[in-house]
C-alpha cells in the first residue's frame, strides 16, 4: 500500500495566513482597492504566494468570504439553538439575533460584516456564489418562517415583501451605524445593545405580520359569501333560472 502524502505544514500555514491576511485588506479597502502585495506582506509571505495558493487575488477573495461566512454561521448559526419545531415566533427571534450578531461580531478576526458590506456597495464576480451558496438558502429559512406566521395561503410576493422588511430592520443599523451613532450617541452596539435591538425587531415585526395576517384573513372571509352565492347561482337548473 502507497503511503499517504505529507502534509505540508508550513504550506497550510501560510495559506491560512492569505486567507487571514486577505480578510482583513479585503474588509478594510474592498477586494478592487486592494493588493496582493500588502495581502502578502501581513501574511508574512513571498509576493508569489497568492499565486502558488489560489492562483489569483480573485480566488483569494472567493476563499476569504467562504471561509468567514463558514465561521459566522458555525458561531451563530440560523436558529441559534432554537428547535425547528418551536413556534414561529420563537424561530423569527433566533433568525434576527443570529443575523445581528454575525453581523455585528467585533471579535478581532471577525471579517463576516464588512465583507458582505462592500460586497453589497461594490460587487464582484463572487456575488453570484454568494447568494446561491449563502443567501438564498438563508433567504428560504425566513421566509418558511414568515409563510407560518401568516397563515393560509399567502403570496409569494406577500412574504418577499415582509422577509425583506424583517431583514432590512437588521441592515439599517449596520450600514447606518456612522449616521445612528452621531445622531444618538447613547445608541451603541455591544452584546447587550444587539440582544435588545435583536427583541425590538422580532417584536416589531411580528406585530406587523401579525396585523397583515389579520388583514389577509378579513379579506378572505369578505370574499368567501360572494364565491358562495356564485356557486349556489351555477348549480341551479337551467330552467329556474
Amino acid at each position: 500500500m502507497a503511503a499517504a502524502p505529507q502534509v505540508d505544514a508550513s504550506a497550510l500555514q501560510t495559506r491560512q495566513s492569505l486567507i487571514e491576511a486577505g480578510g482583513a485588506v479585503f474588509a478594510e479597502v474592498g477586494f478592487h482597492n486592494s493588493t496582493v502585495r500588502e495581502i502578502c506582506r501581513r501574511a508574512g509571505a513571498n509576493i508569489a504566494a497568492v499565486n502558488y495558493h489560489f492562483g489569483d487575488k480573485a480566488a483569494l477573495y472567493r476563499e476569504v468570504l467562504d471561509y468567514y461566512q463558514s465561521r459566522s454561521l458555525q458561531k451563530f448559526p440560523l436558529e441559534l439553538g432554537v428547535r425547528s419545531s418551536a413556534p414561529a415566533a420563537e424561530r423569527l427571534r433566533a433568525f434576527v439575533r443570529s443575523f445581528l450578531l454575525r453581523i455585528f461580531d467585533h471579535s478581532s478576526d471577525a471579517w463576516h460584516g464588512k465583507l458582505i458590506s462592500r460586497e453589497m456597495i461594490d460587487p464582484t464576480n463572487a456575488l453570484d456564489a454568494i447568494v446561491v451558496e449563502r443567501i438564498r438558502p438563508q433567504a428560504q429559512h425566513l421566509g418558511g418562517i414568515v409563510r407560518e406566521l401568516l397563515g393560509g395561503d399567502p403570496n409569494v410576493e406577500l412574504v418577499r415583501l415582509c422577509s425583506f422588511s424583517v431583514v432590512s430592520q437588521c441592515l439599517f443599523y449596520h450600514h447606518c451605524q456612522p449616521v445612528v451613532s452621531r445622531l444618538f450617541p447613547e445608541q451603541k452596539f455591544s452584546p447587550e445593545d444587539i440582544e435588545r435591538l435583536a427583541e425590538h425587531i422580532t417584536r416589531f415585526s411580528l406585530a406587523a405580520i401579525k396585523a397583515i395576517a389579520r388583514k389577509q384573513s378579513a379579506a378572505s372571509s369578505r370574499r368567501l359569501p360572494a364565491r358562495k352565492r356564485l356557486q349556489r347561482t351555477n348549480s341551479r337548473p337551467a330552467t329556474s333560472r
